[in-house]
């Protein structure tokens, strides 16, 4: 059981060290995610396609904090 809590552990200290010498790549990140969850909630507003749009930004989030762990080692 502890070995699953130091193998989560290392990776979210993986992303933290990440984030922090690539500030401007968090920046983009976390700005998509909150675009895509920002257009999710107000759907109706937004136009053509929410449901498509809201979820690529968000998709674009999600695998943006992924990335981090498949380049470093």
């Amino acid at each position: 059981m502890y070995s699953g809590v130091i193998f989560v552990q290392s990776y979210f200290q993986k992303l933290r060290d990440y984030f922090k010498e690539h500030e401007n790549y968090n920046a983009v990140i976390h700005w998509c995610a909150g675009v895509g969850v920002g257009i999710l909630i107000t759907y109706p507003i937004v136009g053509g396609h929410p449901l498509r749009w809201g979820l690529s930004f968000l998709a674009i989030g999600v695998i943006g904090h992924f990335l981090p762990l498949l380049l470093r080692k």
